[in-house]
């Protein structure tokens, strides 16, 4: 019975895996994620079902176009391959059933604003203004006091939102230039709604050290100093948020256990 559900997490996440592929894809450029259906990016082809299942149609397809033969960008096959394996962690990790499916649905915002913030440097109001709502709402599933944590959960999102606006506002009154943009605003409202204000913290440092690590390497691989070195500190964050999700409260624990 276990490894039937194990099957069928992993099946259910190549399947959200291939369909977030569609949204980062799309909703960067305003795009229905329904209608047309899934075409060859290079030469607009229409995709045949048999070559449209996750993984697999990459692989005997030797990750090229049926049609024109161009290859097919590794994303497709990572972000499916992603989406399953965080799902069946999510599944494998949290106990109960609602908290396993609500860590899975914010793996998967997560991933895709991770992804289409590398791609695009943009976080898609349609992934985190829904995703925020989501999160009040998981937090007040997951309570006995259901409008109190609900409620805590918005409030927590509203005042990290709030923060990190004045230090954006801020850095623009010394540089005038955007430093925070009103997207990382939003996607740290969303963390916070589903996680909570210590981790937010502790996601916000791992962010910024790996931004700032990430951005060194490049001066150094470029051999020159770029001032304005845009950066996707949103796909940063997510991945701390997902590291999060899993490590996070251990982290947090050790950590206060010095002040005990």
């Amino acid at each position: 019975m276990e490894a039937l559900a194990i099957i069928f997490v992993i099946a259910l996440g190549l399947a959200f895996g291939s369909f977030l592929n569609v949204c980062i894809t799309r909703l960067p450029q305003h795009q229905s994620v329904v209608l047309p259906r899934s075409r060859c990016p290079r030469c607009e082809a229409p995709i045949a079902a048999r070559d449209n299942i996750p993984l697999l149609s990459f692989l005997l397809l030797r990750g090229r176009c049926r049609t024109c033969c161009r290859p097919i960008s590794w994303r497709y096959p990572a972000i499916e391959f992603a989406n399953a394996a965080l799902w069946l962690l999510c599944w494998l990790r949290f106990g109960p059933p609602l908290r396993a499916v609500g860590m899975a649905v914010l793996a998967f915002i997560l991933l895709g604003l991770a992804a289409t913030d590398a791609e695009t440097l943009k976080l898609p109001n349609v992934f985190t203004l829904p995703g925020i709502a989501l999160g009040v709402i998981y937090s007040g599933a997951m309570c006995r006091h259901w409008l109190r944590c609900a409620l805590l959960s918005a409030s927590w999102a509203i005042t990290v939102a709030g923060i990190l606006l004045a230090i954006s506002g801020f850095y623009w009154l010394l540089r005038r230039r955007e430093g925070i943009g009103i997207g990382d605003a939003k996607l740290l409202a969303l963390i916070a709604a589903w996680l909570g204000p210590a981790q937010v913290v502790l996601i916000f440092i791992f962010g910024v050290v790996a931004t700032a690590v990430c951005g060194l390497g490049v001066i150094i691989y470029r051999r020159r100093f770029e001032a304005t070195l845009p950066l996707p500190f949103g796909a940063f964050l997510c991945a701390a948020s997902l590291f999060a999700m899993f490590y996070g409260q251990p982290i947090l624990d050790w950590y206060l256990s010095f002040y005990r």
